[in-house]
């Protein structure tokens, strides 16, 4: 997952169409250069590190002021140009001076609000990150800038730009009209409205996940099946055992604990994180989504959300799923059916249905019984450092880069790496990023790449991009060191994967800067790195006993390999089923109709899953994906196509062949949002996209 401001117009609220030029143009008010401020930890000179360590309250909220009003003297300045002076330079390319100021202190407030150990400084950042949004929202709809944008598109320069210089101008032309440029200025008032509503929804629905606590108290008995190092970290003085809602606490129980009772307790609790809220702000979220496409003239919001992506309009997407939903259901049957029959070994009887909360129990069993794969066995075999070390070597010799860990880098916890990363070739520093890996009270609780500085050519030179990974795998205690899962290791490689996309770019423009690529294929280049971690040549480098430093067993390695596709069937319709679920919720769903969020997800999942779904749950309170990835969560499956077809070319040339990554690196990575992603794909594959090796990697 990306959390990230992809900085440009559409961007923010997520528009695209054409548009009506207004008849006249207001009088800016003139704005003196704001004073910077002195000893700010987030006011830094170029390419210089943010002093994250020093940060204290009040920071982030001068540094935010600061930076709204450096916006604003470079709108002003902008707007003040006499319309036949204006060139590419003065005008588009300043306006993406403006986000890259705003960028400057949004991105690493919006990260303290996620991470920050101090609840005032967490506060601070996501108050300062609703102000940010807020002052976007009134960029966007501001009319003297939108002018200056159609009078520049009305020259003879602008007629003969080229690339990204002509994509920039046509997406922002586009964007204008798509944030409400031709309507009447009390309807275009209204749409502002309705964003910054939307923007304070979307806030508070993150937080409310994020600040969900709740534990489930155990006895020893219904820890069965548990390992005695899980056991010993979750005892409590009173001999009950804490089996909290982090996903280090969570997974494991739910694939290993024995006691169905157990497991269908915590899953309650789980799926009902953050309801006293969310429910409500969903429903508010969605709303405010009627109310905006509404007034721009779209039938839907995920028309509105897809116009401007691979997908182009709802029905290829309800095309995609649906034929996905039917390619898959052969497959996901045979899944359950194996389920079944180990289950009903187990139980002594015949049992028809697989419950929600036996899913991960019974894939485990599968894998034990079938394969004899144990889950304990393989996390021997995956100690954080050394997936670490791994993951660095192999990412370096695909992309022709090095690694070097900063010593004593200034960061906001004792748990915080950081490296940088420099050019083979020519030694230059590319950029820096942050690991931030292991689980603590109020932290993003999933994982996620977010940008802390985004690349961008300036007067000084590039402006180096650095990314902050933030996960939750299991903290080394006093009776083991971290061991990853399987699971774990591929979700490291994936968001990784996030990392190197937004610090390799080369984008002249921050809008087009490493991640800011179409929503829908976002994932794409994370998704195919996770390929990595399903090859033996690769899993060699890295995977070795954290006892013994053996290298894990070719016999192992054949058993996972081969327990790949375990469920592949159901796990895919998962997938689709919170595509589906997320995109009805915003094509053609009304919250104040006969039917609630919790009616369709229990109706969808009964639909469209082989698990029936957990009657008094509500899962929708605690998606949050919901809100960041409104009607484009089906971009996960979409994008997974392209990303498996691009690893068809590393299958074919070799998975560390250091041509066929270089020439990754130049045409996916570096590029960013600076060409259209299909062409991107095409240029990689020499060839047209199929889904060939989609449904290969599948086992379909």
């Amino acid at each position: 997952m990306i959390k990230g401001k992809k900085m440009r117009i559409s961007n923010l609220i997520m528009i695209g169409g054409l548009l009506l030029v207004p008849s006249c143009v207001s009088t800016p008010k003139k704005v003196q250069p704001p004073k910077k401020p002195e000893n700010n930890p987030l006011i830094i000179p170029f390419n210089n590190n943010f002093d994250f360590k020093n940060i204290k309250p009040g920071h982030i909220a001068e540094g935010t002021d600061y930076v709204i009003a450096q916006a604003e003297f470079i709108k002003n300045e902008i707007i003040q140009i006499v319309d036949g002076a204006r060139t590419y330079e003065n005008t588009l390319v300043r306006i993406d001076d403006i986000y890259a100021v705003i960028e400057s202190v949004w991105s690493p407030a919006y990260l303290m609000g996620s991470v920050h150990t101090s609840e005032e400084i967490r506060n601070e950042g996501l108050e300062a990150s609703k102000s940010i949004q807020n002052y976007m929202t009134e960029l966007s709809l501001n009319e003297d800038l939108y002018n200056a944008v159609v009078a520049y598109a009305a020259n003879e320069e602008a007629k003969g730009l080229k690339d990204f210089s002509k994509k920039f101008l046509d997406d922002l032309l586009l964007d204008y009209k798509r944030i409400g440029f031709t309507l009447p200025k009390d309807k275009r008032e209204k749409v502002k409205t309705i964003l910054d509503t939307l923007t304070d929804l979307g806030l508070e629905f993150d937080k409310n996940i994020r600040s969900a606590q709740d534990t489930l108290f155990l006895d020893e008995l219904d820890l069965a099946g548990l390992p005695d190092n899980y056991k010993k970290e979750r005892l409590q003085n009173n001999g009950k055992y804490a089996i909290d809602m982090t996903y280090p606490s969570y997974v494991p129980f739910m694939d290993q604990a024995e006691s169905d009772k157990a497991r269908k307790a915590l899953r309650f609790k789980f799926n009902n994180r953050a309801i006293e809220k969310n429910i409500e702000v969903l429903n508010d979220i969605l709303r405010n989504r009627m109310k905006l496409v509404n007034l721009l003239g779209y039938s839907s919001y995920a028309e509105y959300r897809t116009e401007d992506r691979m997908a182009k309009n709802p029905k290829n997407v309800w095309d995609f799923e649906n034929d996905l939903k039917q390619q898959l259901r052969e497959k996901a049957e045979n899944d359950v059916a194996e389920m079944l029959s180990i289950k009903s070994v187990r139980l002594g009887r015949e049992t028809k249905t697989i419950h929600p909360w036996e899913a991960g129990f019974y894939e485990n069993q599968v894998k034990l019984k079938k394969y004899n794969l144990d889950r304990e066995e393989v996390r021997q075999y995956f100690e954080f450092n050394n997936v670490t070390s791994g993951l660095l070597t192999i990412y370096q010799r695909l992309f022709n880069v090095r690694f070097e860990k900063v010593q004593n880098p200034s960061v906001w916890h004792e748990d915080v790496q950081m490296f940088s990363i420099y050019d083979n070739i020519s030694g230059d520093l590319i950029g820096n990023f942050y690991l931030d890996m292991f689980p603590r009270a109020n932290k993003y609780s999933h994982a996620a790449a977010f940008s802390v500085i985004m690349g961008k050519m300036t007067e000084n030179g590039y402006q180096k991009p650095v990314t902050a990974l933030v996960c939750n795998f299991p903290k080394p205690t006093d009776f083991q060191p971290s061991l990853l899962t399987h699971e774990n290791v591929e979700t490291y490689f994936h968001e990784f994967g996030h990392l190197i996309h937004g610090v390799l770019t080369t984008s002249p423009l921050i809008s087009y800067a490493g991640t800011s690529v179409a929503r829908d294929f976002v994932e794409a280049p994370s998704q195919m790195l996770e390929n990595w971690v399903w090859q033996k040549e690769s899993l060699s480098l890295f995977a070795k006993h954290y006892e013994t430093g053996q290298i894990i067993p070719e016999e192992l390695m054949e058993k996972m390999i081969a327990a790949k596709n375990i469920n592949s069937g159901t796990k895919a319709l998962q997938q689709v089923f919170y595509g589906i679920y997320d995109f009805t919720l915003n094509d053609g769903f009304d919250p104040d109709g006969n039917k609630s969020t919790t009616d369709l997800i229990k109706e969808l999942k009964n639909k469209i899953t082989f698990y029936p779904y957990q009657e008094g749950t509500h899962q929708q309170a605690s998606f949050g994906h919901l809100n960041g990835y409104g009607a484009a969560y089906y971009g996960y499956k979409w994008s997974e196509v392209y990303a498996q077809d691009m690893f068809s070319v590393f299958e074919a040339n070799g998975i560390l062949n250091p041509e066929t990554g270089l020439k990754y690196r130049k045409i996916i990575l570096e590029k960013g949002g600076t060409v259209d992603p299909y062409e991107l794909v095409k240029e990689f594959l020499g060839r047209e996209p199929n889904s060939e090796a989609f449904l290969r990697s599948m086992g379909i």
